[in-house]
């Protein structure tokens, strides 16, 4: 293993170079936040794919197909589909507004009366989406060194808290370009040519499983229905995806860079549930289907192309930590602190170094959270169930609803942010974190708490509208601060 061990170390050097390169970059807030909103297509794609992949979509995605057979690509499918719906119809006004939070989106909206309360969501999905990667590095570094759980998640969390913190979102955005190369090389060039080869081709596969596992909706309407619910319109609506959004250049960066993202997504899907049929066809008998990438890629690969691709996990895991913890760091900061200290808003604070400090306290804050966090929990599933409910239950509606129906107003999407919010956390509480009711009904009822509040209160004001109208078409918006001049650090 001595080859493989120094691929990954190597790999992980490069991630903390990447981040203190960064650093030198990030001047001013929106470079700390947003990459200076100056990406282009090339490198907007490659990013915005690595973060929607991550551990769930690599270790879980084969998990599933080893499960289910290629159906169990549903719940990576439905993602692309997410990021694809995203980037043909919202991605260039999302881009427009120049904004940095969902947040800040919804108080231009609505007139300033629902942030903190969509903060606070929004925070509480951003923090357990971070949490469930940072629990994913214990899987793979047990693979890797044999290493004690919680000495895992400390390392790996470290790794991703450093460069994070370093340099923000030009850091995250570079390691995450190495990321999205290093996922495309070892899983799908290298471990998925090799998972066929190895189970005897597609013709041997389909001798050795049962013919369900070669039906597309073998994993079941119901499933595919909720997947589609959770994660095609989570894709809408999350931070951590908002927040690559408005790194896009230009609004053309924004539409066809997110849909190659999402294209490579719905191969990225496929790809990941023949490895794990390929899986139960060499070892039917694993204890669990998670087990079904680390088992393959131990078993059945060469020397150092087993080290690149354990790498391309240890990156799928960390694109997604990263994105998850700077989203989370810029939510607790701008929707709930400074609103909460009482900060002036609409002040543009771009290009000040103390923004920049501010920012880097709080992703180190909030990142040393998520550790311990992960360190407590043991349910990947279950958080990751909890965080999805929250965010589609209790922000799906004022969110969308904001962008398409002109007569809703500020008191319906603070109804529909707490009924839905509320309702989704209690049919937890009674129907369990796993099943299906809690977001059906939660969903419902933030719908009706939104249309009924909005049509019984008086529309919102004309100058909010008509300020709103010319942030989507790209007026109004506050001019980017001017790059400082470059300087030794």
């Amino acid at each position: 293993m001595a080859v493989d061990y120094t691929v990954i170390v190597v790999y992980l050097a490069g991630m903390l170079a990447m981040g203190w390169w960064g650093m030198r970059r990030a001047r001013s807030k929106s470079d700390f936040l947003v990459a200076g909103r100056r990406l282009g297509p090339v490198m907007y794609s490659g990013t915005m794919a690595a973060i929607v992949l991550g551990g769930a979509s690599t270790i879980g995605g084969v998990g599933l197909g080893y499960q289910y057979g290629l159906s169990g690509a549903w719940m990576v499918f439905t993602i692309g589909l997410g990021l694809l719906a995203l980037s043909v119809f919202f991605s260039a006004r999302i881009a427009r507004l120049k904004v940095y939070t969902v947040s800040e989106m919804l108080d231009l909206r609505y007139g300033g009366r629902a942030g903190v309360i969509s903060g606070v969501v929004m925070w509480a999905y951003t923090l357990m989406l971070a949490v469930t990667s940072t629990i994913a590095y214990a899987t793979i570094f047990d693979v890797l060194f044999d290493m004690n759980r919680t000495l895992a998640i400390v390392l790996g969390g470290s790794i991703v808290v450093a460069y994070s913190t370093l340099g923000g979102m030009w850091s995250i955005t570079l390691t995450d370009m190495v990321q999205f190369v290093v996922k495309t090389i070892g899983v799908l060039l290298l471990l998925l040519p090799i998972a066929v080869v190895k189970a005897g081709g597609f013709g041997e596969m389909k001798a050795k499983l049962p013919t369900g596992y070669f039906d597309p909706l073998g994993i079941g309407g119901e499933t595919i229905f909720t997947y589609v619910l959770i994660y095609t319109f989570g894709m809408l609506i999350g931070q951590d995806i908002w927040q690559r959004v408005f790194t896009a250049g230009s609004d053309r960066t924004a539409r066809w860079g997110g849909t190659v993202a999402g294209t490579y997504c719905l191969v990225y899907a496929v790809a990941g549930a023949v490895i794990g049929t390929a899986a139960k066809v060499l070892y039917p008998n694993l204890g669990s289907p998670d087990d079904a990438f680390a088992t393959i890629v131990k078993d059945e690969l060469p020397v150092g192309v087993r080290g690149l691709v354990l790498a391309a996990a240890l990156a799928a895991v960390m694109s997604t930590s990263s994105g998850a913890l700077i989203a989370c760091a810029t939510v607790a900061n701008n929707d709930i602190w400074s609103r909460l200290r009482g900060a002036a808003r609409g002040r543009d604070d771009e290009g000040g170094h103390d923004e920049v400090r501010g920012n880097r306290v709080f992703i180190l804050v909030m990142g040393v959270g998520v550790i311990v966090t992960a360190i407590a929990l043991n349910n990947v599933v279950e958080a990751l169930t909890v965080a999805y409910n929250l965010l589609v239950g209790g922000l799906l509606v004022p969110i969308l609803g904001g962008l398409l129906w002109k007569r809703g107003t500020a008191q319906g999407a603070l109804a529909s942010v707490i009924v839905g919010g509320l309702a989704v956390v209690g049919l937890m509480a009674t129907y369990g974190i796993l099943a299906n009711e809690p977001v059906y009904y939660g969903l419902l009822l933030s719908l009706a708490a939104y249309v009924t509040v909005s049509l019984a209160t008086p529309p919102t004001d004309a100058a909010v509208l008509a300020a709103w109208r010319d942030r989507l078409a790209g007026r109004g918006a506050p001019e980017r601060a001017s790059e400082p001049v470059a300087a030794h650090q």
